[in-house]
């Protein structure tokens, strides 16, 4: 590995310049190249983040030598399609979440992995935030006691964007589910873990894409009740209530600054700031797995991009939410 690693970036579109940002903010890494279907796009976003290789396509930059590892930023439906081809000449790769469509490409792109013998890792930036990962400490501890009821909520109003705009847009996969949904899922996944069960419903939106979906999940001894939606601003403070005390991730929780915790009737906040957006710290984990030498992630492996992509595709299958790239 190089002093450096060198970081590439494909589809120069909002997320990757937060993701850009964050970067410069990471000791230990760089950008060196920027890929688009459009050279002047990444031209132009190369000469903005200091990156010194811009590429017209991404098969070109997959076919260099100037980077370590690829961070995929284009929309839902070229996920697979863009990580394969990208391990398939050996490259390294973190995609963007949702990893892919469904149960069938994620498992595609994790045989990729294996086979090409390359890091792959799901871009859940969430996973790696400092305020949640005190809060699955003090849960795993037991402050709280047992866990009997999760609320995650992940919304905004959309609806009055153009309808080629992707996330009302059925061919990018638009909806809400993927984009946001994932986000409440993945909670409850990270603190119970799979459920027994799910119920949910859906409402859909003109162009056929999903626009608000509820959530209940059952385990053996709690529920999650968890909310995406394009339809209305949610309130985003996330709860996670014990037999002796709760804990709350501040407003927009999925990116939270800090939490809270309540013990005995008293309440006690935390700061707990990220650095810059909050990237920088799935950027860092990237940086020690390559340094370690391994090719999955232990704090989001593999398999738990598999078993996110799956309980997305139970509430899809419950719903009814389809795609057309299907």
């Amino acid at each position: 590995m190089a002093e450096k690693i060198r970081w590439g970036i494909v589809g120069p579109g909002r997320i990757a310049h937060s993701f850009a940002k964050d970067l410069s903010l990471v000791e230990g890494g760089k950008l060196t190249a920027v890929a688009s279907r459009n050279l002047q796009r990444a031209q132009e976003f190369a000469d903005e983040y200091g990156a010194e290789h811009s590429f017209g396509s991404y098969e070109e930059l997959f076919d260099s030598d100037v980077v370590d590892v690829l961070y995929i930023a284009t929309p839902h439906t070229s996920h697979c399609e863009l990580s394969i081809a990208a391990m398939e000449k050996g490259k390294n790769v973190l995609c963007e979440k949702p990893m892919g469509l469904n149960s069938h490409e994620v498992g595609q792109m994790v045989d990729s992995a294996k086979k090409n013998n390359v890091f792959l890792m799901e871009a859940l930036w969430s996973r790696f935030n400092p305020s949640i990962l005190k809060v699955k400490e003090i849960v795993e501890k037991g402050t709280l006691g047992e866990i009997a009821y999760l609320n995650a909520n992940f919304g905004f109003y959309a609806l009055d964007r153009n309808e080629e705009h992707r996330l009302l847009n059925p061919n990018l996969a638009g909806g809400s589910l993927l984009d946001i949904g994932i986000y409440p899922i993945f909670l409850a996944y990270l603190i119970l873990g799979k459920p027994d069960g799910i119920k949910a419903m859906s409402k859909f939106h003109s162009t056929g894409v999903e626009a608000q979906t509820a959530m209940i999940f059952d385990y053996p001894f709690a529920q999650a009740v968890l909310t995406s939606g394009l339809r209305s601003k949610i309130s985003m403070k996330a709860e996670i209530a014990g037999s002796k005390g709760s804990a709350y991730l501040q407003e927009r929780w999925h990116e939270t600054q800090g939490y809270s915790f309540v013990l005995n009737g008293e309440e006690q906040a935390v700061d707990l700031p990220t650095k810059g957006i909050g990237y920088s710290h799935e950027i860092e984990e990237v940086h020690r797995c390559l340094q370690e030498g391994k090719l999955q992630s232990d704090k989001w492996s593999l398999q738990n991009s598999l078993d996110l992509v799956g309980l997305l595709d139970e509430v899809r299958k419950i719903t009814g939410v389809t795609f057309p790239k299907e």
